[in-house]
């Protein structure tokens, strides 16, 4: 299910509305026709589709207030990992090292970078960017990173990245980020 429920939340909630509009429908030709109707059928008809009614309006309630949906908590946080990986990670190398765990290879990357951006083989943006990626990388490794690299970080580090931070954080576990990176460069070798 590649969009983990939220399509076929559309889709639920879809239904429930168009149930609310037939039933609202039948209770329209519930009083059109109440006069060929005797009055138990009619108030017995009338009751069963007040009731169908007022369980749909629960339901309705429940999805658009986010109680009730298809997409499930670990998904969301899934999907949070995920966006936050895809907007803080633009290079896949950066992506395969820190998911493998690999600090040596990110530091080694790093030097490679420094030497690049002196010969002029690596323009600074690029520099920047991907330097950004390897310390954090290396942060979230648990990694100590100089004094310079702290600066460098604090003065480049987008908003991708911070969020990145942020919901890496908030999951606890750095298991999962690794597991959820490790996903996204086996995605995006697909």
């Amino acid at each position: 299910m590649a969009s983990r429920g939220t399509t076929e939340t559309g889709k639920l909630k879809q239904n429930l509305e168009e149930q609310l509009d037939r039933l609202m429908q039948q209770l329209q030709d519930l009083e059109e026709c109440r006069e060929e109707l005797d009055a138990d059928e009619y108030e017995e008809t009338k009751k069963e589709t007040l009731e169908q009614l007022s369980e749909i309006n629960d339901s309705l309630k429940k999805i658009m207030s986010g109680d009730m949906t298809l997409v499930d908590e670990l998904s969301g946080m899934q999907l949070a990992i995920q966006a936050a990986i895809s907007q803080a990670f633009k290079t896949p190398e950066v992506i395969r090292m820190f998911a493998k765990k690999q600090p040596r290879q990110l530091r080694t990357r790093l030097a490679e970078m420094d030497r690049d951006l002196m010969v002029g083989k690596l323009g600074r943006d690029l520099y920047t960017q991907q330097k950004v990626e390897i310390l954090t990388a290396l942060r979230k490794l648990g990694e100590k990173l100089t004094p310079d690299d702290e600066m460098f970080l604090s003065a480049n580090a987008g908003t991708a990245l911070s969020q990145f931070e942020r919901v890496s954080t908030d999951l606890g576990s750095g298991d999962k980020v690794f597991a959820l990176a490790s996903f996204e460069v086996e995605k995006a070798k697909q």
